[in-house]
């Protein structure tokens, strides 16, 4: 059972590893594809904010956001293969992260289409 149950660690951690080197290998000087694929998101998101509560966002530097991204998930799936509770967490939080940016931009991005069109 032992055996199985490392074969389910690493074929689950796999996932988030393949994630992190394609990221890193792509990641260049800019961010790579990850910096470009969020950043119409995120300014869609500061544009919001400031719009309705009024404070100025600080610039967000991606390429520091997308390697923290790379860190976590790197570092978060080789502890979970070595049956550690810290690297599950690591990967639940960027999981929980990902949903929550996900919806989020998905909220502020159609709330923006409909105040365009109307």
């Amino acid at each position: 059972m032992g055996f199985v149950s490392f074969a389910g660690r690493v074929l689950f951690a796999a996932a988030f590893l393949l994630s992190a080197y394609q990221e890193f290998s792509e990641f260049g000087s800019d961010g790579g594809t990850a910096a470009k694929a969020l950043s119409p998101k995120i300014n869609i998101f500061v544009e919001n904010v400031s719009s309705r509560t009024g404070i100025v966002v600080p610039h967000i530097e991606l390429k520091h956001v997308i390697a923290v991204a790379i860190a976590l998930k790197g570092i978060g799936g080789l502890l979970f293969i070595l049956s550690s509770s810290f690297g599950a967490s690591l990967l639940g939080a960027l999981c929980a992260d990902a949903g929550w940016r996900g919806a989020a931009c998905w909220l502020f991005i159609t709330d923006h289409m409909n105040e365009r069109k109307g």
